[in-house]
C-alpha cells in the first residue's frame, strides 16, 4: 500500500488519489504581490527622477527641437533617462538609419561630457524616437508619472515569474511550520554544496545546476520537497510527471524522501501522468494534504 495512504489511514490507494485530485484549487493561489511590485518600480525611477523632472520643462514647448538641444546640452544628465521613457532597458542602442545599405548610428545614454555633436545626434534620437511629438502636443503632464506607468507596464512581464514562486512561497509556509514544531532544519534552493557546508551530508546529483525547493534535515535523513501550480493543462504537465517519476527514483536509491507537492486545476485534464507518478511514488500531496498537517505526519 502507497505509504502516504498508511500515514494518513486511508483505505486504498484509489480513496486518496480521489481525495488529492478532487481538492485541487480551482481558482489559482494568485496573491496581492502577483500583479505589480511596487518596490522594484519604485526603485527603478528612483535614480532618474531628477532627470525626469528637468525633462519636464520640455511639455508644450513649441520649438520643441531647439529646447530639447538646449536642455543637453546645459544638463547632459537628462540622456540618462531616454530609455525610461520609450521602455528601453539598455543604456545604449545602434539604430539602422539606412536599411538598404545597412548603416548604424550608435547612441549612448550614459551621463558623460557631451559635444556639440552629441548634443545633436542625441536631440535626433529624441525627435526620431517620437518623444519630441510626444511632449510637444502635451500628451502627458508629468515624466515621472508617465514613467511610473511604463514600469508597471514593463513589470508586467515579470508575473510569470511571480506566478512560478507562488507556489513555492505558499508550501514554504508550511514547510517551516513543519520543521519549527518538529524542531528540524529546512533549507530553500537546496543544492549538494549548500547540503554538505550546513549538514555535511554528501549526495550525488544528476547535474550540476541541480536546485531543490526545499530540503529537510531530519538526523541525518534527508527530505526533499519540489513543488508546481498548474492553472492551465498542456504537454508540460506530462513531462513533468516523467520527469519526478524518474527524480523519485534516483533520490530513493540515496535513501533520500522525494516529497511532490502539486496542485491546481490543469491536472484535471491530465489525471494519467499524475496517477502514473501516484503508482510509482510514496508521497504526492496538494496544497489541501499540507493545509491538514500531511507534511508534518510524514516527518514525524
Amino acid at each position: 500500500m502507497n505509504k502516504l495512504c498508511q500515514l494518513l489511514k486511508i483505505e486504498n490507494e484509489d480513496l486518496l488519489f480521489q481525495q488529492i485530485t478532487s481538492t485541487f484549487k480551482d481558482k489559482g493561489i494568485t496573491l496581492w504581490d502577483y500583479f505589480v511590485n511596487w518596490e522594484k518600480v519604485h526603485k527603478n525611477i528612483k535614480p532618474i527622477e531628477k532627470e525626469l523632472n528637468l525633462l519636464n520643462v520640455l511639455i508644450g514647448k513649441e520649438n520643441i527641437e531647439k529646447e530639447v538641444y538646449d536642455l543637453i546640452k546645459e544638463y547632459p544628465q537628462v540622456i540618462k533617462a531616454f530609455p525610461f521613457l520609450i521602455a528601453f532597458r539598455s543604456t545604449s542602442v545602434s539604430i539602422l538609419i539606412d536599411e538598404t545599405n545597412f548603416v548604424y548610428k550608435d547612441y549612448d545614454f550614459k551621463h558623460r561630457f557631451m559635444t556639440d555633436d552629441d548634443c545633436k545626434d542625441l536631440t535626433l534620437f529624441f525627435m526620431q524616437s517620437g518623444l519630441g511629438s510626444l511632449m510637444q502636443d502635451k500628451k502627458v503632464k508629468n515624466l515621472v508619472d508617465y514613467v511610473t506607468g511604463v514600469e508597471v507596464g514593463l513589470d508586467s512581464n515579470g508575473r510569470k515569474n511571480r506566478g512560478g514562486t507562488l507556489m513555492e512561497n505558499i508550501v514554504e509556509k508550511f514547510v517551516s511550520q513543519a520543521c519549527t514544531e518538529l524542531g528540524l532544519e529546512y533549507m530553500a534552493q537546496a543544492n549538494a554544496k549548500k547540503i554538505k557546508e550546513h549538514w555535511n551530508i554528501d549526495i550525488v546529483v544528476d547535474k550540476s545546476s541541480r536546485n531543490l525547493d526545499f530540503a529537510i534535515h531530519k538526523n541525518g535523513k534527508l527530505y526533499f520537497i519540489e513543488c508546481n501550480f498548474y492553472g492551465g493543462g498542456g504537454s508540460k504537465l506530462k513531462s513533468t510527471a516523467t520527469e519526478y517519476v524518474n527524480m523519485n527514483a534516483y533520490w530513493n536509491a540515496q535513501d533520500i524522501t522525494f516529497i511532490w507537492v502539486t496542485d491546481g486545476a490543469g491536472w484535471k485534464s491530465t489525471l494519467k501522468p499524475l496517477r502514473e507518478y501516484f503508482d510509482k511514488a510514496d508521497y504526492l500531496l496538494n496544497l489541501e494534504i499540507l493545509k491538514n498537517n500531511g507534511l508534518e505526519t510524514i516527518l514525524k
